[in-house]
């Protein structure tokens, strides 16, 4: 008689499969729920501090994962984050692009995750896995189809304790710092669990945790200093008009005579009231993108109603239109119009919007949704930075979309602009929060390039900022307005300006160097295993 012994290795660790559901379900949670707090960071609602406790939460979901789970952990976050932010895009198109679009760029976010897993048992994980997650951001900037910012993490801090550190090193050392910060949060609670659960844990670790959370902080705070709205260059009075649209929707350019109609009747009843001295009488007046959507170089009508507005109130006048060139693309033009001499400066905008301005791919997209024939031509995007002479003040144009891209504001200031105007068109997103979402990003770009910014829009919430970031003016959502406010003109640079994109690019090569590592210790721990092995069965 004899007995067989069975060894069972009880190194490796138990397959999620062994695991209760509950504990198989944690994780996944945890990274989704990290993705809905990050959305609920943003703008309008004030909580800028959930991203923190999110990224605490989604670094225990990452933390010592294997790569491709940490895709699929990332993939939820993103869907919890990007889907309900993205909400807007789908507000008279229907859900599909909408649901595409999040879809999409949640692989970004994924990726991200990846890195993050992958560094995540290095020392000093935090600063390589929020350097990862500058990389996620910097790619999903630029590709595809020129990029789509939206969703940085830097716009929802607007209101944040760490919003001076953009005036460092613009959204890329703003984000840093919230992701960080994060990060450590969780270091530091993994430490005291593990201390309480060992009673040993190294002291090196622990203070790498505590810095994680008190430099960012720290930074934030020295960097106080540097957001300054003084009137280095006098001050300018300006107005923006917000003339409303005749309906909601796609449509709206349907009437497109009557959209013009109100910004010039709003721009003349402010002429009657600087005349009747209820309001004071700007240096110039800015209105917003699409203003006019009849082209005044082909349109005699719409000319003649520009012209008359603009000798009303008796300023250079900033007026968005669309020109329709014989031949080529459309462009989204904004026209230095002068009481004079007419229309005289334009800017084309640069960044013009995929499936918005134009359409990629047409003939696939158009399998998924009719609604891409809306846009019959498509716009092109312009070649020169955008700097007017209102009145002798260096007025920096940047269009909408543009506000989301760090190189639109960056390059106005760079070439002499004293204050940032940003014209917007937020008609078809109706009354969702992409307007207020687009105003934390100008809101954050005062305080970068030390600026005041105006935001005239066509009837979302039009808004006077200065360069500490705060709002001093702003109007409703829909309602004809006429906003005049004077406001600090500056001229110096703040380090994020003049060090443009150095300071991302140093935040790639730290996750380079993070990521690198981690490959490295993988691969020599593989080659110890194998040696390991191979001496064991040598034996």
């Amino acid at each position: 008689m004899s007995a067989t012994v069975t060894t069972v290795d009880t190194s490796r660790p138990a397959t999620a499969v062994g695991r209760p559901l509950p504990r198989r379900l944690a994780r996944p949670g945890a990274a989704a729920l990290s993705g809905v707090m990050l959305f609920l960071s943003f703008p309008p609602r004030p909580l800028w501090w959930l991203a923190l406790p999110a990224f605490a939460l989604l670094g225990w979901s990452l933390d010592g994962r294997r790569l491709r789970p940490a895709f699929g952990l990332g993939y939820l976050a993103g869907i919890g984050f990007l889907l309900p932010l993205l909400i807007w895009t789908g507000e008279e198109v229907g859900p599909v692009p909408w649901v595409a679009l999040a879809a999409v760029e949640a692989v970004f976010v994924a990726l991200a995750c990846m890195g993050v897993a992958a560094v995540s048992r290095l020392p000093l994980w935090p600063v390589w896995g929020a350097a990862v997650w500058i990389v996620g951001e910097a790619v999903r900037a630029r590709m595809p189809f020129g990029g789509f910012p939206w969703g940085k993490i830097a716009f929802g801090q607007a209101d944040s304790v760490f919003l001076p550190l953009a005036a460092v090193g613009g959204t890329p050392m703003l984000s840093f710092a919230v992701v960080l910060c994060g990060f450590g949060l969780y270091e530091i609670v993994r430490r005291v669990l593990e201390r309480r659960r060992t009673g040993v844990v190294p002291r090196s670790a622990v203070v790498a945790a505590l810095l994680a959370v008190i430099v960012p902080v720290a930074g934030a705070v020295a960097a106080l200093p540097l957001v300054d709205d003084s009137a280095e260059d006098g001050t300018a009075t300006v107005a923006a008009i917000q003339g409303n649209v005749p309906r909601l929707g796609l449509d709206f350019n349907s009437q497109r005579r009557a959209v013009l109609d109100n910004h010039a009747r709003r721009t003349q009843q402010l002429a009657d009231d600087v005349k009747a001295g209820k309001a004071a009488q700007p240096d110039f007046v800015l209105w917003p993108e699409n203003s006019s959507d009849l082209d005044p170089y082909r349109n005699l009508d719409a000319r003649q109603v520009i012209d008359a507005a603009v000798k009303a109130i008796g300023v250079p006048t900033v007026v968005g239109a669309v020109v329709t060139p014989d031949t080529g693309k459309l462009r989204n033009t904004l026209i230095e119009w002068d009481p004079a001499r007419g229309p005289v400066t334009t800017y084309d905008k640069r960044h013009v919007q995929p499936f918005g301005e134009y359409i990629p791919m047409r003939s696939f997209v158009r399998l998924f949704s009719s609604d891409v024939d809306r846009v019959r031509r498509d716009f092109g995007p312009g070649r020169k930075v955008g700097v007017f002479d209102l009145a002798g003040t260096k007025v920096g144009m940047v269009t909408c979309f543009e506000a989301a891209f760090d190189d639109a504001a960056r390059d106005t200031v760079t070439h002499g602009a004293q204050l940032i105007s940003v014209p917007s068109n937020n008609a078809t997103f109706g009354r969702s929060e992409m307007t207020y979402q687009q105003l934390a990003m100008s809101r954050v770009r005062a305080v970068e390039h030390g600026r005041s910014v105006v935001v005239p829009v066509t009837s979302g919430v039009s808004a006077v900022i200065m360069p500490d970031g705060k709002i001093v003016q702003r109007t409703q959502m829909f309602t004809p307005d006429a906003l005049v406010a004077k406001v600090p003109l500056r001229s110096s640079l703040t380090p994020a300006t003049r060090l443009g994109t150095w300071p991302e690019g140093i935040l790639v090569l730290v996750a380079a160097g993070g990521v690198g590592w981690a490959v490295a210790r993988a691969v020599r721990g593989g080659r110890l295993r194998r040696a390991e092995r191979g001496s064991t069965d040598a034996g």
